[in-house]
């Protein structure tokens, strides 16, 4: 029985540490950082999970010491008294070495928390307001007077203020392979710093359950070379051209005519509202629906007939246009880029 049960024990164990090193290959994983705050963090994760299990593996194996010896002395008299080692076994294995274990461990979480903190930022650094709302993400760079919606665009190898609030609900701001996660709270203004080694698409999620699309509100941060960042936000900073043609023009007209305008934004036109994500370049980004769809015509269609179908319970109301005016429409939306 004490064998079957040693076994089971060991399998168990080995099953845990296949699934932990299996975790770095995913495509949101905090053990695959990118950037400097996640590689605190990972390294602080694999110390504890590998200080665990030699913790474990010595205690295992002392305790099957102990069984097989008691096994074999079951019988005899106990002639000699332990002594001595019988006090400094445990005031050794049970005060002093779990002292030093855990006070190592407090002073790495430390030197981790410092190093995720965004306090000792330069203030001269890009700063990017992020607002949860329910349930999409409203992204602006308000020294570049751009607003985008579910896309974080960043310059590799260059500390990011991050500054998240929220419009409605609790969420929670979660990059895993840049940094640490962070409360969106109504009312409230907090920070991280995001920082990636490299260039990529790294993605994101609300990780505070915030209502019923909670799964679906995820985004996406893209890093850049400095030559890319600056002509993407170069070109987030401009208006949306006129309509070059008549079609694209009255793909305009539906918009402007259609419920649209009161809770999305496209500059240079009359559309101003807050509600919704602006709408200014939506051809330039990847997904819709806070990561829900593909940005593509179809998805982009069935999305603008019955949004409910794709996200059910969002706040964007169906609409009931013809063939023609949908198809104008979509054209006029893939022009804005």
């Amino acid at each position: 029985m004490f064998l079957r049960r040693l076994g089971t024990t060991l399998v168990g164990a080995a099953a845990v540490a296949a699934g932990a090193a299996g975790c770095g290959g995913n495509d949101q994983s905090s053990l695959d950082p990118a950037g400097g705050g996640a590689g605190e963090i990972a390294t602080l994760w694999w110390v504890m999970f590998v200080g665990s299990i030699v913790v474990f593996g010595v205690v295992l194996v002392l305790v099957t010491v102990v069984l097989l010896r008691r096994r074999a002395v079951r019988d005899v008299p106990d002639l000699h008294p332990s002594g001595r080692v019988g006090t400094w076994v445990p005031l050794v294995g049970g005060i002093i070495v779990p002292g030093c274990v855990l006070a190592g461990l407090f002073a790495l979480t430390l030197g981790t928390l410092s190093s995720t903190s965004p306090a000792s930022m330069d203030v001269r650094a890009l700063t990017i307001q992020v607002t949860g709302r329910q349930w999409f993400w409203d992204v602006d760079y308000p020294s570049a007077h751009v607003r985008s919606a579910n896309e974080i665009h960043i310059p590799v190898g260059e500390p990011v203020r991050v500054e998240v609030s929220s419009a409605d609900v609790i969420h929670s701001f979660w990059v895993p392979e840049l940094n640490r996660k962070i409360d969106m709270i109504p009312g409230r203004t907090n920070a991280v710093t995001l920082v990636a080694m490299h260039r990529g698409t790294f993605r994101g999620q609300c990780a505070e359950f915030c209502g019923l699309q909670h799964a679906n509100m995820a985004f996406v941060v893209i890093a850049q070379s400095e030559n890319e960042f600056r002509s993407w936000l170069r070109t987030q900073s401009k208006r949306a051209r006129p309509p070059p043609s008549q079609s694209l023009e009255r793909g305009q007209q539906v918009f402007l005519g259609s419920g649209c305008v009161y809770c999305h934004t496209i500059a240079g036109t009359n559309a101003s509202g807050k509600i919704g994500p602006d709408l200014t370049h939506l051809a330039s980004r990847r997904f819709i629906a806070a990561g829900a769809a593909a940005n593509s015509p179809g998805e982009l269609s069935g999305w603008i007939l019955d949004p409910q179908h794709l996200k059910p319970g969002n706040r964007m109301p169906g609409t009931d246009l013809t063939g023609p005016e949908l198809q104008d429409l979509l054209d006029y939306l893939e022009s804005l880029r």
